[in-house]
């Protein structure tokens, strides 16, 4: 027998709007004092009445058509009520029957639905006191939710990732999960199978919620524990429990917090002190309006890149997530005026040299942006491209622009870097290495091809990378016949 992983996600992202989703308060999840931005309505006082956050309706609605979902014409809010600390109302304002999408594919993942509800208060837990922040009660707050078909972890993360590009392209979230601006929720269960073939028509196995999960190391490390921790069960002719459980991060595995509530638990019904809304009532909510406000999405511009430009995946998609690289990439396109080769060379540069740069500076954002920009650098790659410089002087030259920015041609000028092909000039050279390696010379003479390219790398390092390797290397063969 086989046990075969159903995964369905539950993600909780908050919005970038002004202020919090049913008051005037200011929605800054970064303060840092703790109850600073409250008011009467976000922390609960009697008698006060909540109002509907345009804005925030319109971010979802937004997502809504970014993932190609179904945008509700009638929708309302519920009031979802459960006792909590961090809830001071005693119920959370959310939605249930009616959401803002139905529908949409992210990813190659089935979305259920995507609604809109508030924010709970911040619980802080020390040795003696927990203490409530509410600050953050009441930011608006996007659940997306999807269907039970993800297979793995790895496919978890994928999708989470996605959602978190997709929030940043929009504009419509920071989704930094270190931050707490996003945090995914997993539901995994295990069916028992014969086979491959025949798990589609065995029904779902118990399922089990792992809560917070706030990062996307912890995404993988808990589903992927969670998975093996019921596969034991099921082997031991046990049953998996219904359950709430949480993720400790430093013991690497899942914890009971509760067992699981179902919708009725919850006693859902319609919030008596909010509207009901009629979308297609409201201009600017219009399909054709919003579409005006969404940009290039990620996988439109993944498709550009490798279709356009012939970029491997791994390099578009190194060039969708990062915003600076993007807008980098897409200035030297414009500037090539579309030329495949040209655009091709800049593409390898920016995947290896300065991917480089980001992988050993964490922190150089301010110098790549300040440093290297669209024009010295389709400067350099021109540079390349006509064989002014060689690979190794343009990378010379990138590190000079890396650590002062400046013109490619004038650091190429001062550090000795055009690229030399003047034959009678370099025969001197080539004369001086070949009389200083005799050894190397005999190695060649009986065989070893690999002499030859240190040969031409004693050349290049002699005339500080400005060589023409070619020339070089045709010189080198010429001497040793």
């Amino acid at each position: 027998m086989k046990y075969i992983p159903t995964i369905g996600l539950e993600i909780h992202a908050e919005l970038k709007t002004k202020t919090k989703m049913f008051c005037d308060s200011k929605n800054n999840p970064a303060e840092k004092k703790p109850n600073i931005n409250i008011c009467p309505v976000c922390v609960a006082h009697p008698g006060t009445l909540p109002v509907i956050n345009k804005e925030a309706v319109k971010h979802i609605l937004k997502i809504g058509i970014a993932i190609g979902g179904n945008l509700a014409d009638f929708t309302e809010f519920d009031r979802k009520n459960y006792f909590y600390p961090d809830i001071p109302k005693g119920y959370q304002i959310s939605q249930y029957k009616y959401p803002l999408v139905s529908g949409g594919n992210l990813a190659g993942i089935a979305i259920t639905r995507v609604h809109l509800e508030e924010d709970t208060a911040r619980v802080i837990h020390d040795k003696e006191n927990s203490l409530i922040d509410f600050n953050r009660a009441g930011i608006p707050l996007m659940e997306m939710v999807t269907e039970p078909i993800i297979k793995n972890a790895a496919q978890a993360v994928f999708f989470a990732k996605e959602l978190q590009l997709l929030l940043r392209t929009l504009a419509v979230g920071g989704a930094n999960m270190e931050k707490g601006e996003m945090r995914v929720e997993a539901n995994v269960s295990l069916r028992e199978v014969a086979d491959d073939s025949s798990h589609f028509s065995v029904p779902l196995g118990t399922k089990v919620e792992v809560k917070n999960l706030n990062s996307f190391r912890a995404v993988e490390h808990a589903i992927d524990f969670e998975i093996k921790r019921q596969e034991s069960i099921l082997k031991n002719s046990e049953k998996v429990i219904q359950e709430t459980r949480g993720w400790n991060e430093d013991k690497q595995q899942t914890f009971s917090q509760r067992l699981k509530e179902g919708s009725e638990d919850y006693r859902y019904f319609p919030d008596p002190d909010l509207p009901k809304l009629q979308i297609s009532a409201i201009k600017e909510f219009s399909k054709e309006n919003l579409k005006k406000e969404i940009p290039e999405l990620p996988r439109e511009k993944r498709e550009r890149y490798k279709n356009n430009f012939g970029l491997k995946i791994d390099d578009a998609n190194m060039f969708v997530r990062d915003p600076y690289l993007a807008k980098l990439f897409d200035e030297i396109i414009e500037k090539f005026e579309k030329n495949k080769e040209l655009i091709k060379l800049a593409s390898n540069y920016i995947t290896t040299d300065i991917a480089g740069f980001m992988k050993i500076d964490k922190s150089l954002d301010k110098k790549l942006h300040k440093n290297i920009s669209a024009k010295n650098f389709t400067e350099l790659i021109s540079m390349i491209y006509e064989n002014k410089v060689s690979s190794r002087g343009a990378k010379n030259i990138l590190n000079e622009m890396y650590e002062r920015g400046g013109d490619p041609a004038k650091i190429a000028e001062e550090k000795n870097l055009f690229q030399r092909s003047d034959e009678s000039e370099l025969k001197k050279i080539v004369e001086k290495i070949i009389s200083e390696n005799e050894r190397v010379i005999k190695d060649f003479k009986s065989g070893k091809e690999s002499s030859l390219q240190f040969l031409i790398g004693q050349g290049m390092k002699e005339t500080n990378c400005s060589a023409n390797p070619e020339i070089l290397k045709k010189l080198f063969i010429d001497f040793l016949k």
